[in-house]
């Protein structure tokens, strides 16, 4: 569905207005000297931009508007973007709201500095304001910059839109605006519209082959994924930092180490490893295979490291228990005069509760709202987690009564998770109620409830629990294992005989079992339903 302001029919732009020169003439200013001065002051914005040399250019705007030259569109253009790239994007706006005379170019500038800054709602809005009193048409420039700002939104229905607007405009098969389509599609998650909107364009770029292996990643879908990297790398269409960036996640994913260690090697060929993109996503591959080492390598080539890298970093060291190692980074990260974000206390928080530090989590609680940041859902949920971890449970459902939102399904799974460790089946019972009035709730959170219950020798609940889930239509999703071997991929779930080697597979099982026992292996038994004795219990959970 259209956006309102995006449905009124596009009126043709005026004709072409001259009154700048005019002005100047009528002034008996000479038109050769004018054009060289103004022409002088663009080139050095230019250059001051890329230097990002903020006196200078003020030094330049101050002339402009002794000079009385801020009318002159590409003046102000410039300008506009100069703060835009120098992060003031409300100066940015100032600027405009002063030019007399708005070109496709000044609506062009203004409408990017937000996109760039991270300010998509104010993109959006003055694409509307220049299809309503602008009388202007976007152009291949505008458009990608409106699409991205409605990727950050997350968007879909604002994406849609702009979409229509393309193709109402004859833009919808511009390499520039079509591959940015594309993006934007695959970011709103919506893969069927961004795999249409590809096979479409007349003519890919690296963008629109970037955006959509970064939609399967997202999505999981991480065979197609990495098809279409093939298939990109075949057809030597060129591959950027972002691309790699999508691809690495997918060896990630899915543990595919070797996969990730010649992806590793092409970005070093292509000379991609420095960048931030590729590197935050190279340390998280390399931690999530289980080779800690090859994230800290990683991560000590990149001298310029971004707020992406040190997060990265950070949620390695603590899903690897390095906890120390976390407290330690992040008053290096502080040292260096890198700005925390949310994502940032996240790892924190989680660090904290693996560790059972629950002084320290509370420390890092206290300092994100202290530093400005407001605590998201998923910062409460981490800090009930670090409570009903360590037993705190009254304090954990304190947090989740104080909490400023509704507490989701990650906040009272915690909470339940805390229950089952300590054997509080009545504070289950309260959560089980506060859950079922979320509404449906996935399998996983039936089957936390089912699994309090059970550890609590409760089986008639737990048995309800876990028919409620199937009288709801869902299940929880069988998990596997795998193994990397000779460029093939070996899966293992639970009762699959169809294997081909079943019987050795199990076999092996069977002699594993046996050594761990010897050693002081003791099963855990918590989760069986049924009420039988102990060696029963034992013999349900087995691998066949």
């Amino acid at each position: 569905m259209l956006h309102p302001f995006l449905k009124e029919p596009l009126q043709p732009p005026p004709p072409p207005r001259h009154p700048i020169f005019t002005h100047f003439l009528q002034n008996s200013l000479n038109q050769q000297s004018f054009e060289h001065n103004y022409r002088t002051i663009c080139n050095h914005l230019l250059d001051f931009t890329r230097a990002k040399s903020l006196l200078k250019g003020q030094s330049i705007h101050a002339h402009v508007i002794k000079s009385g030259l801020q009318i002159i569109p590409l003046i102000s253009h410039h300008l506009i973007n100069f703060y835009a790239k120098l992060q003031f994007p409300h100066h940015s706006e100032k600027l405009f709201d002063e030019t007399p005379f708005k070109s496709a170019t000044t609506w062009s500038s203004l409408i990017s500095c937000f996109s760039q800054n991270e300010l998509p709602l104010r993109a959006f809005q003055y694409l509307c304001l220049m299809l309503r009193i602008g009388g202007l048409y976007p152009d291949d420039h505008i458009f990608p910059s409106v699409t991205k700002s409605c990727a950050m939104m997350n968007d879909y229905r604002a994406g849609q839109s702009v979409h229509c607007l393309t193709v109402k405009v004859g833009y919808d098969f511009n390499v520039f605006v079509g591959s940015s389509v594309v993006d934007m599609y695959a970011k709103c998650g919506s893969l069927v519209d961004s795999r249409k909107m590809f096979d479409e364009i007349p003519e890919k770029n690296v963008v629109s082959w970037s955006g959509m292996i970064y939609g399967y990643a997202q999505m999981g879908e991480d065979e197609e994924a990495l098809k279409l990297f093939k298939d990109a790398l075949i057809e030597d269409l060129g591959v950027n930092d972002f691309t790699f960036s999508s691809v690495i996640r997918v060896c990630g994913n899915s543990t595919l180490l070797e996969l990730g260690k010649q992806m590793h090697g092409l970005c070093l060929k292509m000379s991609y490893d420095l960048s931030g993109f590729v590197g935050s996503s190279l340390i998280s591959m390399y931690s999530k295979c289980g080779v800690i080492e090859g994230a800290y390598l990683v991560f000590d080539e990149v001298s310029n490291k971004n707020l992406g890298m040190w997060n990265a970093m950070l949620i390695a060291c603590a899903q690897h228990s390095h906890t120390k190692n976390v407290f330690a980074l992040f008053g290096k990260m502080e040292r260096v005069g890198t700005k925390p974000n949310f994502i940032t206390f996240l790892c924190l928080l989680y660090a904290c509760s693996h560790a059972g530090l629950v002084e320290e989590g509370k420390y890092y609680f206290k300092l994100m709202k202290d530093q400005g940041i407001e605590p998201g859902d998923q910062h409460y949920a981490s800090m009930v987690d670090l409570l009903g971890r360590a037993g705190k449970l009254h304090e954990a459902v304190k947090i989740t009564k104080e909490m400023p939102m509704q507490p989701t399904e990650s906040a009272w799974g915690a909470l339940l998770t805390g229950c089952r460790i300590h054997g509080n089946t009545e504070l289950a019972g309260y959560v089980a109620d506060r859950v079922f009035e979320l509404g449906p709730i996935s399998p996983g959170l039936h089957v936390l409830l089912s699994n309090a219950y059970s550890a609590a020798g409760r089986y008639k609940e737990a048995a309800t629990a876990r028919k409620m889930l199937r009288d709801c239509g869902m299940k929880k999703e069988t998990g596997l294992s795998w193994v990397e071997e000779g460029n093939r991929i070996y899966t293992f779930v639970a009762g699959d005989r169809a294997n081909a080697k079943s019987e050795e597979i199990y076999r092996k099982l069977e002699e594993l079992g046996e050594d761990m026992m010897r050693v002081g292996y003791v099963a855990d038994t918590s989760y069986v339903l049924q009420e039988v004795g102990a060696d029963e219990k034992i013999q349900s959970i087995r691998y066949q």
